[in-house]
């Protein structure tokens, strides 16, 4: 898939630049041939000598290099590719991305690049969560760069959460992701999946019973379509998909705020069960069962994604697909749903115990749009996946 593929790999000064080597082997074994540019901070981490090694090509460090200008300028350096991957992506590296600064090669090859660029953050979790960072990177989805991770992972300093880069394996998925062509190739596709747990407690929670199974099968599917899908889960059962920006969630507000993040998009699918309520004041230790007595849970409403989205005033997009699992009227309930929300299709199923759908393999939806009602027969959730993907495709090439 990558063969002939020209891969420009700027590699910033994180400490998991020492997986780049394994990201290298990746791509040179699907035929793609890697131009590496390392800042002077990589250097810390990496050596260029590796880096060489392993490319089969000479790495580019220096911005004002006299033998690199006359024998190829950062111009052209930054035109030859056919896909720019910035891994790993550190704080300071997006902050500049973001405002267009270039004080080295590096940040000169982005900001001169007509290619599209795929980033890889790495930084700690604090870094990552920062207002500035969030802003820095909302600003670069905005521009059309896209983003592969980070997730939740253990950190170097010794410390939890979101800011780790993903594996060498997740950015070679991504990047092939460029290069699959199919009806949607070019459009960017936001889709939802899983429950989304609300805390009571440290060791306690409201979820419900969504496996994550049918919102995975329709990335999967958009993906194989050519679509750059970004991904945001809560925590499912099932493995996410390959080939998607992935950003992984617990509650409802996580949520909403990935979605907002990801925007723009050509197209939304909301496959998520997201949780209706949240416990008001959550506690911040465990809630110790005393006889006699039991807790009092004050709950709130939590924030309506797919109402927020269909219903924005700018920026909302061309499609924007709901779901409702319903256990009784279906379609009627559905019906009202869809004008409630607002959204352009609703994707219902019956989901009471009997029809084992809930956590199964399965599915029976009805889609309900302008055009009226679809009932589909009971098939894999695979198969629907493809299905929905297929018109979700002749609706965006229309």
């Amino acid at each position: 898939m990558l063969a002939g593929k020209r891969i420009l790999l700027i590699i910033s000064g994180g400490i998991a630049a020492f997986k780049m080597p394994q990201l290298i082997r990746l791509l040179r074994a699907q035929g793609a041939t890697v131009c590496p540019v390392m800042t002077s901070s990589a250097h810390e981490f990496i050596t260029p000598l590796t880096v060489s090694s392993l490319a089969g090509e000479k790495v580019y460090t220096n911005l004002f290099d006299l033998t690199d200008e006359t024998e190829m300028g950062h111009i052209q350096l930054s035109r030859v590719a056919d896909l720019v991957v910035v891994a790993p992506a550190t704080a300071n590296l997006i902050g500049k991305m973001a405002q267009g600064l270039c004080d080295d090669l590096a940040s000169t090859l982005l900001l001169a690049t007509d290619t599209q660029v795929l980033v890889a953050p790495a930084m700690n979790v604090r870094m990552w969560l920062n207002p500035a960072t969030q802003r820095n990177a909302a600003q670069l989805r905005k521009d059309g760069v896209r983003f592969v991770g980070p997730v939740d992972g253990d950190m170097a300093c010794g410390e939890y959460g979101p800011g780790r880069m993903v594996e060498p394996e997740q950015i070679l998925d991504a990047i092939a992701g460029f290069f699959i062509d199919g009806p949607l190739a070019g459009k960017h596709i936001l889709v939802t999946s899983g429950p989304t747990h609300e805390p009571i407690d440290p060791v306690r929670y409201i979820a419900n019973r969504s496996s994550g199974a049918q919102g995975t099968s329709i990335a999967r599917a958009l993906v194989a379509l050519g679509a750059h899908v970004t991904f945001v889960t809560g925590p499912a059962d099932v493995a996410p998909p390959d080939g998607v920006t992935l950003v992984q969630v617990e509650t409802a507000q996580q949520m909403l705020q990935a979605v907002e993040t990801a925007l723009p998009a050509d197209a939304a699918i909301f496959a998520a069960a997201v949780a209706d309520w949240r416990v008001a004041s959550a506690s911040g230790s465990k809630i110790k069962k005393r006889k006699g007595t039991l807790p009092t849970l004050e709950f709130a409403e939590n924030p309506d994604i797919l109402a927020r989205v269909a219903q924005m005033p700018s920026g909302r997009p061309r499609l924007v697909v709901g779901f409702a699992a319903e256990t009784d009227d279906v379609v009627a309930h559905a019906t009202a749903k869809r004008q409630r929300k607002g959204c352009d299709w609703i994707v219902a199923n019956d989901v009471s115990p009997a029809t084992g759908i809930m956590g199964g393999s399965e599915n029976a939806v009805v889609l309900i749009s302008d055009a009226g009602v679809e009932e589909w027969p009971r098939m894999s959730k695979a198969d629907v996946a493809m299905r929905l993907a297929d018109k979700i495709a002749t609706a965006l090439t229309v």
